[in-house]
């Protein structure tokens, strides 16, 4: 959305908006206003130049502010834990590192539903938000599948850590997935197929787990490598 008494308007009757664009530089009275909304909630903050807001605006009337609003509206990480305690069932939750990519993030949610995962989390940072695109792409299970969007997803997984949780994170590197016990109250990290997932998160989970491949290319792309982890996780849960 675009024009700063949109974007104002937006921020003031509550909806969700997942980033704001601001003309660095600019210091009218109602963009500071905008700006300190954007603050109060959280926004994700991003001061560019002219050039580039031109780029993001369609109606070219950006006015000096652009801001993407979430189509959905969050869970809280709490809600998925309230919802497998619902269904008498371990959590499984499944946790995205750097995915930029709505029609992957799409397809997660679509896995993530059919796979039985209680929810989707996302960071803040970095990350596609719930756009247009991505409930297009995950074909309903967004109405269906919560998603909720943390500053940190170390901490989040730490947090989690302490209720029982353990973590499997995605890597080439990790031990074939096979060989590992995923079974009961898990976390799976999925990255993106360039960068992987970050040192930290990485660093805080309990383990990596690799998809066995034998062809002559680097990686799977993370929706795919997220749906073949997900149903190693439900296969084992069906053999008990």
């Amino acid at each position: 959305m675009e024009g700063r008494n949109t974007v104002l308007e937006a921020f003031r009757s509550g909806k969700t908006i997942d980033k704001l664009f601001v003309l660095d530089g600019c210091q009218d009275g109602p963009v500071r206003t905008i700006v300190r909304e954007a603050k109060k909630q959280g926004t994700i903050l991003n001061f560019v130049p002219k050039e580039r807001l031109d780029q993001l605006s369609e109606a070219k009337k950006h006015q000096g502010v652009i801001a993407f609003a979430a189509a959905y509206e969050y869970a809280k990480v709490e809600d998925m834990l309230k919802l497998a305690e619902e269904k008498g069932e371990p959590p499984f939750l499944i946790l995205l590192d750097n995915i930029e990519d709505p029609h992957n993030l799409g397809a997660i949610i679509r896995t993530a539903n059919l796979a039985g995962a209680h929810g989707v989390i996302i960071p803040k940072r970095r990350a596609v938000g719930l756009t247009a695109t991505v409930a297009k792409t995950s074909a309903g299970a967004i109405n269906y599948t919560p998603v909720a969007k943390v500053t940190n997803l170390s901490n989040t997984i730490r947090e989690l850590k302490e209720q029982g949780m353990w973590f499997a994170c995605a890597d080439m590197g990790g031990t074939l997935m096979y060989q590992l016990d995923l079974k009961g109250p898990i976390g799976l990290v999925i990255g993106n197929e360039g960068e992987g997932v970050g040192k930290r998160v990485k660093e805080s989970c309990d383990f990596s787990a690799a998809i066995p491949m034998a062809g002559d290319i680097g990686s799977l792309n993370a929706s795919v490598a997220a749906g073949v982890l997900s149903y190693e996780i439900v296969r084992q849960r069906l053999q008990g």
